[in-house]
Formats: structure tokens, sequence, C-alpha cells
């Protein structure tokens, strides 16, 4: 079974994709960028963008029924390397252990110009 996930309390898909997709006991959170969903603005700054990232998987999740907890993979999405650090830091502020497998890649660029986004895979049981 598949079913949609989606939520006012994270920015709407700006195309043809869905925040998140449940699939049996799996949830696959799409790429989320520092958009702001009561503004619709982008965050500036990569610590505010890390943070606005975050809170936006955390609302999509939520709708699912799931938390941080549950998330098995990360995927992060970095502008420069040299963020990596202080992403970090704030991507554990949000976790407890045992945290979830991660990889993290500098890309040349995002969406919007963004310093960060970020994807997930969650495990519902």
């Amino acid at each position: 079974m598949v079913k949609e996930i989606h939520t006012e309390n994270a920015p709407a898909a700006i195309g043809p994709y869905s925040q998140a997709i449940q699939a049996g006991d799996f949830v696959y959170v799409s790429g989320q960028i520092p958009i702001n969903p009561e503004t619709g603005e982008v965050v500036e700054g990569i610590e505010k963008q890390t943070e606005q990232v975050l809170k936006n998987l955390k609302a999509i999740l939520e709708e699912a029924g799931v938390g941080f907890s549950q998330v098995v993979k990360f995927t992060i999405f970095v502008a420069n390397m040299d963020h990596f650090a202080k992403v970090n830091e704030i991507y554990g502020s949000f976790l407890e252990k045992p945290y979830p497998a991660r990889a993290t890649v500098e890309v040349s660029r995002l969406p919007k110009d963004v310093l960060v986004e970020m994807d997930v895979i969650a495990y519902t049981k």
C-alpha cells in the first residue's frame, strides 16, 4: 500500500512530487529545504537553515505518525563542506542514539540557492 503524506506545517511540494510517501512499513520523505512554511520564505544563514530543514522534516514525520527516533537513513546535501561541523552539531541536537545511517554530500547548487537540504527514510514499526 502506498499513501501520500502531507502537512501544512512544512513547505508544500513545488513540483510533481509529494512531501512524503508511506510504502509498507517505511516513510520516504522528500528533500526539504529551509523554507519557513508560515512565510514561504527561505531563512538565512547555515544555522537557521539547518534548524528549519530539521523542523520541516519533523513536521512531515509527525504527520506520518513517526519521529526522528524511527529514522533509519538521512541524506544531507550541503552547498559547502566548510559548513559540515555546524550542520552536524545542529543535526545531532535533534537526534538520540542509536543514530540513523547517514550520508553527507557537497553539491554544486541546491534549489533556491539554499545552503542545506535533507531527506530521510523512517521505519514505522
